[in-house]
């Protein structure tokens, strides 16, 4: 207004309470938002750094969300490992039970050779010990070849010659390190008597070279001599019913198991990911995206494990079809072993990324804050100091006026 005059001591005082107004305005503005930069123009370098960094921390704090689902579908895959082996070990001692079970045969499949036969030398009986009485009965030279379902033949010659046997105890050990499930033993007659071991006593025994399943073929210069036993037929063992009864009830028990593996593998998923039936997951760890983490999944139903639904009449038949169950149990375990110990550094890894995303995360907020955040103690002492010059400004104003009102008074 320049139709009004102020003498130049009023007009200071004016200026130096417009500038304490100002000054306390922004200070109360910082005691209320609780920052000191509140935009660009409070301080450019800051206002922009702190956005960088809040962004960041933004940015990394979206990723937490995906890290923590990734750890709940580890979580969920190892609790189906852990399942998964809870039922295995069931399936294992119902494998075990076929081993304490009573045998599934009343008589087992044997095959007898001829006894020595010829004048003189050549009709004398060979011991236990030795067979062969120094090679000069007609069990000397003579061969048996042993032919089982899978791999090559096995061949046992009876002499004192080098690789030749020429006792049951060199026979035996010849017969169990084949692994055939045979022993031999020596009737009174100078003959040979094979029959299957307790294990192995399904096996079916025949003449030739040619071996179907759970067969053993027979054959060597004694080939025509070989008989089967009675009680059996064409040797075939005897099966006893209430056993095998037994033996087809565990089946069922072990069937239901495996069927229970299938499902329970297909069940462990989190979120549409099942790390159990060949799904793969993928981490990011950073908002660039250059820092992840992919885990390769599985299938871990029975087929994945190296196991299947036996068969009642084919499988469980005796102690040999049993071993063979724990073993492809044993590896199953082994298998899921092996995975959940994987699984476990996995989740060790992400859990691990998953603290330092949320330190890191503290780390900006905390930068962020510290370039704008106000000092609440600082802007206080601020607020009462400019509260006190303005008061002072105000009293200095009153007392720049008083030569005026001095001249009033003399005009009244």
């Amino acid at each position: 207004m320049s139709s009004i005059t102020l003498t130049a001591s009023v007009r200071q005082n004016l200026l130096s309470l417009q500038s304490t107004a100002d000054l306390l305005a922004t200070t109360q503005g910082r005691l209320s938002s609780g920052k000191k930069v509140n935009s660009a123009l409070d301080n450019p370098t800051n206002f922009f750094t702190a956005q960088s960094l809040d962004a960041r921390a933004s940015d990394i704090g979206n990723l937490l969300d995906s890290i923590g689902n990734g750890v709940q579908v580890l979580q969920a895959a190892n609790t189906g490992i852990t399942s998964l082996q809870k039922l295995v070990d069931t399936a294992k001692s119902i494998a075990n039970q076929v081993l304490q079970a009573p045998a599934g045969y009343s008589v087992k499949a044997s095959a007898t050779s001829l006894a020595p036969t010829g004048a003189g030398a050549l009709g004398v009986v060979g011991t236990a010990a030795d067979l062969t009485v120094g090679g000069t009965n007609s069990l000397a030279t003579e061969t048996f070849i042993f032919t089982p379902p899978t791999g090559g033949p096995t061949t046992i010659t009876l002499g004192t010659a080098a690789g030749n046997v020429n006792s049951i105890d060199a026979f035996n050990t010849a017969l169990s390190a084949a692994g055939l499930g045979l022993t031999a033993s020596l009737a009174s007659d100078g003959s040979i008597t094979l029959t299957s071991t307790n294990d192995n006593a399904s096996q079916i025994l025949t003449t030739g070279s040619t071996a179907a399943a759970n067969t053993i073929a027979i054959g060597g210069t004694d080939t025509a001599a070989l008989v089967t036993p009675a009680g059996g037929s064409a040797g075939k063992p005897l099966a006893d019913a209430a056993s095998q009864t037994l033996r087809a009830g565990l089946i069922s028990q072990y069937n239901n198991i495996i069927q229970q593996i299938n499902t329970t593998s297909q069940d462990a998923s989190f979120n549409g990911i099942n790390l159990l039936n060949g799904d793969d997951l993928k981490l990011t760890f950073n908002e660039t995206g250059k820092s992840t983490l992919t885990l390769k999944g599985v299938v871990f139903n029975a087929a994945g494990l190296g196991l299947g639904a036996l068969t009642a009449g084919t499988d469980f038949l005796d102690s040999a079809s049993a071993n063979k169950a724990l073993v492809a149990l044993g590896g199953a375990s082994s298998t899921l072993r092996a995975q959940a110990s994987a699984l476990g550094s996995n989740l060790s890894i992400v859990q691990v990324r998953q603290d330092f995303s949320k330190n890191l995360i503290n780390v900006l907020q905390s930068g962020s804050s510290n370039l704008t955040l106000a000092d609440t103690n600082e802007e206080a002492a601020n607020s009462q100091a400019l509260s006190t010059r303005q008061s002072i400004a105000v009293s200095a104003l009153s007392l720049a006026n008083q030569s005026q009102q001095s001249v009033l008074q003399l005009l009244r």
